[in-house]
């Protein structure tokens, strides 16, 4: 049994954050464990509160997790302030731990801040050099670069921006094209550039997506998949949870985190 670690917030609404994380662990046959960051009060229609854990709290759980069951593959989400950010770092350099996947959260879809500004110096130079895979959406590659993504040169530029920080592999996320047709995550591993398309669902039902095609890339890895076939899966498996709609709450709506898996059992 692969053991995956989620250090991120908790989304009282179910969609996005451990919550999502851990849903996505359990539909891809991993065993889930979770170091909350901060706790939530949200729903489809935003973000109404944020209570923020302290660095030592973080610290307690991931050592707990550490100290006797370990991980295979971690991912961290909405990492709040610069403490905490060090502190995690901190931790996953003293278990050495290498398959980390670092979703960069910003923002949450209604618009609220799930970063503090001063932190994103902090996660660029802490964490983003520990991390296997980034896979930061548009807007958080441009906060992250400085750069204004346009067009898919100025992703692949982005991407290099990101590499060039000491992130192995670099996923920019291509959800926020939207006068595309197709939505194209692009993967950067240093040396070539892989395109993943899919078609583009028009629907506000996407809250969750960051943070459960993250959780997929970091299941497949623990289970040792080379990133490139990961990163695969974990597409496939946010496009079924956009797809197969469910239609919660008035705002924006979570993704359906079992479409993937009963997709396969029809086919099998």
């Amino acid at each position: 049994m692969k053991k995956v670690l989620t250090i991120a917030g908790s989304d009282s609404g179910g969609g996005a954050g451990i919550q999502a994380d851990l849903k996505t662990f359990q539909e891809l046959d991993v065993f889930g464990m979770s170091a909350l960051t901060a706790v939530t009060a949200q729903n489809t229609l935003g973000v109404q509160a944020v209570f923020p854990m302290t660095a030592e709290a973080v610290n307690k759980q991931i050592e707990s997790i550490g100290d006797d069951i370990g991980t295979d593959a971690l991912k961290t989400g909405m990492l709040f302030n610069a403490e905490i950010i060090r502190a995690v770092s901190e931790k996953i350099k003293y278990y050495n731990w290498k398959n980390v996947v670092v979703d960069p959260v910003m923002i949450a879809k209604g618009g609220a801040s799930l970063l503090q500004l001063e932190a994103i110096s902090a996660l660029k130079q802490y964490l983003l050099p520990l991390a296997m895979v980034i896979t930061p959406n548009i807007p958080e590659a441009e906060v992250l670069t400085g750069l204004s993504i346009r067009n898919d040169t100025d992703k692949r530029e982005a991407a290099k921006r990101l590499y060039d920080l000491g992130v192995k592999n670099v996923v920019v996320k291509g959800g926020h094209d939207e006068d595309q047709k197709e939505s194209v995550d692009l993967l950067y591993d240093g040396n070539a550039f892989t395109s993943f398309s899919s078609k583009r669902v028009q629907t506000k039902n996407t809250h969750g997506t960051g943070c459960t095609f993250s959780a997929a890339v970091a299941a497949e890895l623990a289970k040792g998949l080379p990133v490139y076939e990961a990163v695969a899966i974990a597409k496939n498996f946010i496009q079924a949870a956009i797809e197969d709609q469910l239609q919660i709450g008035q705002g924006h709506g979570p993704t359906n985190h079992w479409a993937y898996r009963k997709r396969n059992v029809v086919k099998r």
